[in-house]
């Protein structure tokens, strides 16, 4: 029905309006988002531009050496003759011929061989070239293929899968990428997840038949497993989220919680390695709200509280340790509720 003075009435316009910026305003809060730290150009997560590299500042706001975070990912280094490393813990483990663990993704594929790690990845996970590539002893050299990456680099693959080396991996015989983000594990000599054979159970030794059996000295209850994520109480800073080592958990304030955004990859992430994903159950005294699991630009996954990319320090040596506190002026430990204790307002 038209109005008498001929427009339209204002009411059911008004109310439309009005539904309208409240169904915007719970998406926005969803994961109480604090004022001044979400992302300024609205993109989706992963779709995002990335922080220019002069954007952090003179101490580049993470810690790193100057000129740390310039530049692309390292060549491709040759595996040359390859060989097997026998891990009491990951059992028979493939290397280069420096005696460094070859990794896998699980972002890839084998079948048909193709590499996930794009260039952001290759920083911390630096290809391992193809040519020259020899199968260790005893290993059929069959499996040993190459695949073709973005960048045009020939990358050596076992049984398909394409390798890999750590970043962080200072010395022949370290590991430190097994379990990555949960997709990154040392590869076995056939191009499988390395894995330790259980160890075999000696058999008992029976008890002569006239001697009575000695009693056996009861079973000492072994200590419950720390919770993933927890809480301390630092005499300087208050109530902390902890990993399950003790290890401060700290918020970047380049980081945005929604959409959820991790600006701290490459050099960043080497010096302030992601949180890996917690269960729920396994986090005591956390706030749920907003507790979830993030897909990092460089292919891993991160927890998140309230939202925001959770991250310890490498500068931090021991349990109790907050050598993070206030870096670059964008670090900060994490409440409970997901807070950067001590940040500006």
């Amino acid at each position: 029905m038209r109005h008498p003075s001929g427009r339209a009435p204002r009411a059911g316009r008004s109310a439309s309006l009005v539904a309208t910026a409240a169904a915007l305003l719970a998406l926005t809060t969803a994961c109480g988002q604090e004022k001044g730290d979400q992302s300024p150009n609205g993109q989706n997560v992963g779709n995002e531009a990335p922080a220019k590299a002069d954007g952090y500042g003179a101490g580049d706001g993470y810690g790193a050496d100057d000129g740390a975070a310039e530049g692309g990912g390292a060549k491709a280094k040759a595996a040359g003759q390859l060989a097997v490393w026998d891990s009491k813990k990951l059992g028979k483990v493939v290397t280069d011929s420096e005696g460094f663990t070859l990794y896998r993704f699980d972002k890839d594929t084998a079948q048909p061989p193709k590499s996930n790690c794009d260039a952001a990845c290759l920083k911390a996970w630096p290809a391992v070239a193809a040519d020259g590539a020899k199968a260790a002893p005893g290993v059929d050299a069959s499996l040993l293929g190459e695949v073709t990456t973005t960048d045009g680099t020939k990358q050596l693959t076992i049984d398909g899968w394409p390798m890999y080396r750590f970043a962080k991996d200072a010395k022949p015989g370290d590991a430190k990428g097994q379990g990555v983000g949960g997709t990154w594990y040392a590869a076995a000599p056939d191009g499988k997840k390395a894995s330790a054979a259980p160890a075999e159970k000696a058999p008992e030794e029976e008890a002569p038949e006239e001697e009575a059996p000695e009693e056996e000295a009861p079973e000492e209850t072994a200590p419950a497993d720390p919770a993933g994520l927890s809480t301390r109480k630092d005499p300087k800073l208050g109530e902390i989220v902890v990993d399950k080592n003790g290890m401060t958990v700290y918020r970047f304030t380049k980081d945005s919680a929604w959409p959820i955004k991790s600006n701290c990859v490459g050099a960043c992430a080497e010096k302030w390695p992601a949180v890996a994903p917690v269960d729920k159950s396994d986090a005591v005294g956390i706030k749920k709200k907003g507790y979830m699991t993030y897909d990092r630009p460089d292919g891993g996954k991160q927890q998140t509280i309230d939202c925001w990319p959770l991250y310890t320090f490498a500068g931090d040596k021991k349990a109790g340790d907050t050598n993070g506190q206030g870096v670059g002026g964008t670090w900060y430990a994490v409440s409970p509720d997901g807070k950067a204790i001590g940040a500006p307002k």
